[in-house]
């Protein structure tokens, strides 16, 4: 098995803000990502090879990133990764288009489906783009959201963010059929400069492998262990 999401940031950490190299000071804002956002904030899985007896139980949200290294967990189906944009100075960016690139696609990532399920939150959705990996090329089509009910509109390009208004996007790859490693790009225009931004992990993609056919796991909280849920359905009829 390729090695995982988590083990990729062990050897090559994520940067506080801006793309990694020398690039970084020539954008007109700096950006910071996060590939461990989950859903409501528990609604999320991650493949992992290893026995359900050698799997701890599920983080919260805030340590999923330090839980996912140390068992080389990848994402399952779907990766959420938050993107926070903010300029630099008052001068307005206008970010012109935000587009997806997969590098490598390979057969599913083995392993068991450990479904995260407890301490789930509110619901809290910024600007939404939503990826199909398994095309040969993916568009970030950009979704309706909410914000605790509230509906909000989906964004269309091009738009500006300043140091006084920053922008959250959140881009979701999906998979059925591939392990995936993408990255994505973001054109910007500023004080008659323009350039290109790659959005990745800490310099490496971001990966997501399908999970089509494969056990999936809940944690059960009462006997303390990972159950698979059928094993869980048949208890509970």
């Amino acid at each position: 098995m390729p090695p995982g999401v988590g083990s990729r940031k062990e050897t090559l950490p994520r940067p506080s803000g801006g793309s990694p190299g020398p690039a970084a000071g020539r954008a007109p804002f700096t950006w910071t990502a996060d590939d461990h956002v989950w859903k409501n904030g528990c609604d999320h899985s991650y493949v992992i090879d290893r026995a359900p007896a050698a799997v701890p139980p599920p983080p919260v949200e805030a340590d999923a990133e330090s839980w996912a290294r140390a068992l080389g967990a990848v994402h399952a189906g779907e990766a959420g990764v938050r993107v926070t944009l903010q300029g630099r100075d008052e001068r307005a960016v206008v970010l012109e288009s935000l587009r997806i690139r997969v590098v490598e696609h390979r057969s599913p990532a083995q392993g068991r489906v450990y479904r995260m399920s407890s301490g789930c939150g509110g619901s809290l959705t910024p600007r939404m783009f939503d990826v199909d990996l398994d095309v040969p090329r993916p568009v970030a089509r950009s979704v309706a959201g909410n914000d605790s009910g509230e509906p909000i509109e989906a964004v269309a390009f091009p738009y500006s963010v300043s140091v006084t208004d920053p922008e959250v996007l959140m881009i979701t790859g999906r998979t059925v059929g591939c392990d995936c490693d993408w990255f994505a790009e973001l054109t910007w225009s500023s004080g008659g400069r323009s350039g290109t931004v790659r959005v990745d992990d800490g310099g490496r993609p971001f990966r997501t492998s399908g999970v089509r056919g494969r056990p999936v796991l809940d944690y059960d909280t009462g006997s303390g262990r990972w159950v698979s849920v059928a094993d869980a359905g048949e208890a509970a009829s």
